[in-house]
């Protein structure tokens, strides 16, 4: 075991730890400390985490915390410091209580009663960036994240402070941050948003330590509605006109549908579950009679399961709305999620373990220790990620993410609700996954966070001039305008809507969603089917994407693409430039490296990543054309990406049009031997043979002579329909929305 001198030093520790009684009342019980305590004797993951906590912590018990005037925005010197500060204060609190060691009650209260002499001496923080300018940081938020980690080392130490420390925390640091927060910053407080999560569990969680009940009922139910019907920085509503409520249990009521998704995406949903799990351990220890872990059929729990399952073979959420590419449940709050998930939960729990065993920590709290011990008693089992409909809206009816998966595979459709000010104008885009790979991307947001060169580490201006932008995504672009004259205003008015989801047979997946908002007078459906059959190495996708149009319009379907070209039946002329191809709505960023007409009735891309080849087979007419691009033009900072894409472009005609494709991943290379099989679609042909606005058929062939038909009922989603429909000389009947066979 390492850190064996850490080891010895707790042990000795524990043997006197008789000596105090406190009890650490917001979040862990005295009966559940002394449970943690005896595991300390233990060689486990839990020890683990207290020897790592007490390495982390251990320079500071000498040299204090520095507590400096706030100047600098994410990423400098003054906001990383107040970051640190409250992370090795929490962790400070939790080895008090575990070892006795006064040296970290000092600690806090040291570094506690600094943040109290410097509070009353300015206003707010000097940067003015933000809507809700913070007091140690640049943004209320941040002082809302320091205030829920504070609150619970304050509580392990309240009760050994003495009488008149505590009396000048309360008086000239925590009532009034509480109370700066609030009633101070109304329009942060009051919000239905993951920045009031934080500032609702925030003020609640102090006011249970200092036995406030007013601050308590504030967090819980909000504030007195005022004049705050204005915009964030993302040009989010701050009030939505048609709220009603406020507080943390609105924030639930609102946030999540009934599936456990979070309306502002994965990413965000990651974020803001720390705030709303940690009041919620609070409030079950201490607000016994609102039963917060079955508040609305046990959401929150559902909301760890729903917010593990949106994550890729390797963790990593998928970047949907504005994320950070990476983030995952190695995240310190998905440690702590699904600890808590362990604990309060009933459905899946040994198969989380299993990612408990993946990430190999656990985090330093109760959770922790119970998970701790239950995967020294062999109990962890697999934990199965599925094809899976998630519902968006608190009362689910607010559209879907539609999830596909199959060998190793994850596609993805987004035709949720747009997300507020971190939503993206996307609708009916859908990425791939390929053994945890990138295959076809969504941008994510342009941001790098907490790094102070890229402005100050918040959302650079490109965020919204490209990465919310419609041509950033893998969904059809009309007339090049951005869907809902990227107006985030019109973009809420309305959802798509689920037409068909169905992954009960794993030989064929499918799922289908309809939008008429994201352009004038446009109805849009697309159906992705996937499709497992042994004459291909790998399940088909099968992408149907139907516009029908008012008039004639250009149409563009990007596919960002992750890896290397490797050839196209398109016949791509060299440019000796590189034009930009455009002037607003995401073109301004994107050189044309090459463009081609179709050559006849289908068509191929195929491209090279991490091992594996695949290729976009296209049912293509001949006025069809090609554009390779490259991202980066208009770009002096550099701030994004070098990404590459092609954009199948399509002439559209008054009525029903139709984007069919089938993308199939194959063959594969090895560095070592240099040998490359299947390097090739097997793929011969695929062709549209009808389409209406009430059918769409395709057939698709093998290079092996093989022939399918796959007929889709666009107007019909029952499954007990029956179907008649003539197909040249053909007649065909059939049971269901759609059709699949082999001919």
């Amino acid at each position: 075991m390492k850190n064996n001198l850490y080891t010895a030093v707790l042990l000795i520790l524990l043997s006197v730890s008789n000596v105090f009684s406190q009890n650490g009342n917001l979040i862990t019980s005295e009966a559940q400390l002394q449970e943690m305590k005896l595991a300390l004797k233990s060689d486990n993951l839990f020890h683990s985490a207290v020897n790592d906590a007490i390495e982390e912590v251990a320079p500071y018990l000498k040299s204090g915390l520095d507590v400096p005037v706030p100047k600098d925005l994410a990423g400098g010197y003054t906001h990383s410091q107040h970051k640190l500060n409250y992370t090795i204060m929490q962790k400070a609190g939790m080895l008090y209580q575990l070892t006795g060691n006064e040296q970290y009650a000092e600690l806090i209260k040291n570094t506690l009663l600094k943040y109290a002499e410097l509070f009353p001496t300015f206003d707010r923080h000097p940067a003015t960036r933000s809507y809700s300018p913070g007091k140690f940081f640049w943004q209320c938020l941040n002082d809302a994240n320091w205030l829920v980690y504070t609150s619970q080392a304050y509580s392990s130490i309240y009760e050994w402070l003495d009488a008149g420390t505590r009396d000048k925390l309360n008086k000239e640091l925590f009532r009034p941050y509480a109370d700066f927060l609030s009633v101070q910053t109304p329009q942060f407080f009051n919000r239905l948003h993951n920045h009031s999560t934080w500032a609702n569990a925030a003020v609640g969680m102090i006011g249970l330590v200092i036995h406030d009940e007013d601050l308590i009922q504030k967090s819980l139910y909000g504030l007195p509605f005022e004049n705050l019907y204005a915009k964030d920085n993302d040009g989010g509503d701050i009030i939505r006109a048609d709220q009603k409520k406020a507080g943390f249990l609105a924030n639930i009521d609102h946030a999540f549908s009934p599936d456990g998704y979070y309306f502002e995406g994965p990413y965000y949903q990651r974020y803001a579950m720390y705030p709303f799990l940690m009041y919620a351990v609070a409030l079950d220890r201490n607000k016994k009679e609102l039963d917060i872990f079955n508040y609305d059929n046990k959401i929150l729990l559902k909301g760890i399961e729903t917010l593990v399952q949106l994550s890729n073979e390797k963790g990593e959420f998928f970047p949907l709305n504005d994320a950070q590419k990476g983030m995952s449940y190695y995240s310190r709050e998905l440690k702590l999620a699904i600890s808590i998930a362990y604990e309060h939960g009933d459905v899946h729990r040994n198969g989380l373990l299993s990612i408990v065993k993946e990430l190999n920590a656990v985090p330093l709290n109760y959770g922790g220790f119970l998970e701790s011990n239950a995967i020294a008693q062999g109990k962890a089992t697999t934990y199965q990620k599925r094809s899976l409909l998630v519902t968006d809206g608190n009362k689910g009816d607010k559209g879907a993410i539609g999830i596909l998966r199959g060998s190793r595979q994850e596609y993805i459709m987004k035709f949720t609700q747009h997300g507020m000010g971190h939503g993206h104008f996307d609708r009916l885009s859908y990425l791939m996954y390929n053994k945890g790979d990138e295959v076809l991307q969504d941008y994510g947001a342009a941001r790098y966070v907490n790094i102070n060169q890229k402005d100050g580490g918040g959302y650079l201006k490109e965020n919204k001039t490209w990465a919310k932008q419609t041509v950033a995504h893998n969904t059809l672009v009309i007339g090049d305008r951005t869907q809902c004259n990227a107006k985030v205003e019109k973009a809420e008015s309305a959802t798509p809507e689920l037409y068909y989801f169905n992954a009960e047979d794993e030989n064929v997946q499918i799922m289908s969603a309809k939008d008429s908002i994201a352009y004038d007078g446009v109805h849009q459906q697309r159906t992705l089917v996937l499709i497992k059959d042994n004459a291909f190495e790998n399940p088909l996708l099968l992408d149907l994407f139907r516009a029908d149009l008012p008039s004639d319009q250009k149409l563009r379907m990007p596919y960002n693409y992750k890896g290397q070209m490797m050839y196209s039946t398109f016949d791509n002329q060299p440019l000796n430039s590189l034009p930009v191809m455009g002037k607003k709505d995401g073109f301004q960023y994107l050189w044309k490296v090459g463009e081609a007409p179709s050559k006849g009735d289908f068509n191929q891309v195929n491209w090279f990543n991490n091992k594996v080849f695949y290729t976009l087979n296209m049912a293509t007419s001949a006025e069809d054309s090609i554009n390779f691009v490259l991202l980066g033009a208009n770009d002096p900072k550099m701030n994004l990406r070098n990404d590459k894409a092609f954009h199948w472009l399509k002439t559209g005609k008054k009525g029903s049009n139709l984007y069919a494709s089938v993308l199939e991943t194959h063959g594969g290379y090895s560095y070592i031997t240099e040998l490359a099989p299947h390097t090739y679609s097997s793929i011969k042909n695929v062709n549209v043979v009808y389409n209406t606005n009430a059918y769409s058929a395709v057939t698709f062939e093998n290079k092996e002579g093989k022939k399918w038909r796959f007929i889709m009922c666009n107007n019909d989603s029952s499954s007990s329909s029956k179907h008649k429909l003539k197909i040249g000389e053909t007649t065909l009947k059939w049971k269901g929305v759609y059709l699949l066979e082999e001919i």
